[in-house]
């Protein structure tokens, strides 16, 4: 079998006894060894009947892998042994170019696995695994592309325990079951037909450059606030279940986000984010999303914990000091704010338009230098059309569903930041107030300076090492308004007043 590198394939083993309950009975994984001695192991997962199948990408573009599968309890047909042959990636997406996104060195940035810096432009669509069809699906990858954004984040299943509906993703209060247990706060009962239809929503997402973040099971508000499971699942269930999709979508881009819109401190996010730890062989970025009113440190030392997001609230204020703050927490875990509020949830025009471009702006210089990230209401719960009667009213937008959503003006302003940045190095500049005359900053030594601007004017840079060459951004157009170079002892970079500018300096620009 062929396998470019960072392209996921599959290899499907066969048991010959299945027990009863196969995915919860079964553990199944394989050692692959590469020529140079390299070796990962990648978990394989149940997929219905009497399969199992573990994923696999390559990490190089050349030489073989020779892979043993391993079952316990002990099948012949579970325990199998192979060849892969690497190859060069054949793709033009981010990702097939420069492998996953991982953690960089110093921990506050994600780059790809050659180095190359990045940064995670992120929109909300959390039921969109369970709600939208592969139609649907395909209409908002191509938006989300074109605006921008690399990411999106996503709840693995629909998690309210007292959630009713038909099982029909494209009827009104309908949706899609991952387990069958969820109702009564267990995940031992697993559809594969569902995480089958999930992968076909991931590779469109895929193939459109956009990284899913997988959040296993909420522990907040969840979909309809209708008591979520999170916090009640069995932390050995929940570990389980991330173990499970560490196996089906590890091989590919992924960000795993353990703890989602609680404290952080419930039992089975420690049990999640270990089991991730132990099992994710490509390093893919591992962290927790709060509630607004949680302390945003949980499990700040443990070896399994990349990054904090923070969630401000849903009252269209800007908050940056909840990501200043993180940022001082030790020891040091990459940041962003991981929910600003939802453009035009409750009543049309909050937080709307520009509103949220500014907003990622400000998040970015305070210390979100992880990313960045967007919502909308009607699009997060994925409203089938702006009459589907059932969500609470204070999260949608009124008289819209998601695709009316999807057209809201905020997203244009946050995927922007996704283009005006793709080729800076973003990778370890910190925020910085000490080099111009009060302007919110971010700075790599004397090779990189950033500057958010939200009424323009001239710029006035009071220490020499910022290097003088200059570019001047519009951040809701991402034109290029001027550029130039600073005369040595010359403080003031020109700059028409009365709008947002965003300011970058370096010695030399990318082409």
């Amino acid at each position: 079998m062929h396998a470019p590198q960072w392209h996921e394939v599959t290899i499907q083993l066969h048991a010959t006894q299945t027990p009863a309950n196969p995915y919860m009975d079964v553990d199944v994984w394989a050692d692959f060894v590469h020529d140079d001695g390299t070796t990962l192991r990648r978990p394989a997962y149940w997929d219905g009947a009497n399969r199992w199948c573990i994923r696999f990408a390559s990490t190089h573009d050349h030489g073989s892998w020779r892979w043993q599968s391993t079952s316990t309890p002990v099948d012949p047909g579970l325990t199998q042994q192979g060849t892969l042959t690497a190859g060069a990636s054949h793709g033009t997406r981010t990702w097939e170019q420069h492998g996953f996104w991982r953690m960089s060195a110093g921990g506050r940035n994600i780059i790809h696995t050659d180095g190359r810096s990045a940064l995670l432009v992120a929109d909300t669509a959390w039921a969109l695994p369970w709600r939208a069809t592969p139609a649907d699906c395909l209409i908002y990858a191509r938006d989300r592309q074109a605006k921008g954004f690399n990411a999106v984040l996503l709840m693995s299943v629909q998690p309210d325990m007292r959630a009713e509906g038909p099982h029909d993703r494209s009827a009104d209060y309908g949706f899609a079951r991952g387990f069958a247990d969820l109702p009564a706060g267990h995940l031992t009962q697993l559809n594969p037909a569902y995480f089958a239809e999930f992968d076909v929503l991931r590779d469109i997402l895929l193939a459109h450059d956009i990284v899913p973040v997988l959040q296993p099971v909420f522990m907040g508000f969840g979909w309809k606030g209708l008591d979520v499971a999170g916090p009640v699942v069995p932390p050995a269930e929940y570990a389980h279940y991330c173990t499970y999709l560490v196996a089906r979508y590890g091989a590919g881009p992924v960000v795993f986000l353990v703890g989602g819109d609680g404290s952080g401190y419930e039992p089975p996010v420690a049990a999640g984010g270990a089991a991730v730890h132990a099992w994710d062989c490509y390093g893919h970025p591992t962290g927790i999303h709060y509630r607004p009113h949680a302390d945003f440190c949980a499990h700040q030392d443990a070896e399994w914990l990349d990054f904090q997001w923070c969630q401000t609230g849903h009252s269209g204020e800007h908050m940056p000091e909840r990501v200043a703050d993180m940022w001082r927490n030790t020891p040091i875990k990459a940041i962003a704010n991981g929910e600003p509020t939802y453009e035009n949830m409750t009543t049309m025009g909050h937080a709307a338009g520009w509103w949220q471009g500014s907003e990622a702006w400000v998040n970015l210089c305070a210390g979100a230098t992880m990313g960045v990230v967007y919502g909308a209401g009607s699009l997060w719960q994925w409203r089938l059309h702006p009459d589907e009667p059932g969500q609470e009213a204070f999260f949608v937008a009124p008289g819209c569903g998601w695709r009316e959503a999807l057209d809201f003006e905020g997203s244009r302003y946050v995927g922007m930041l996704g283009k005006i940045l793709a080729s800076y190095p973003l990778t370890d500049a910190v925020p910085d107030w000490q080099v111009t005359l009060g302007r919110r900053g971010l700075r790599r030594g004397d090779a990189f300076f950033l500057c958010y601007s939200e009424a323009g004017g001239p710029l006035m840079i009071v220490n020499e090492s910022v290097p003088r060459p200059y570019r001047i951004y519009d951040p809701r157009s991402g034109d290029l308004v001027a550029s130039g170079s600073r005369d040595p002892g010359d403080l003031f970079v020109p700059a028409p007043a009365g709008m947002p500018l965003v300011f970058i300096c370096m010695q030399t620009f990318p082409a």
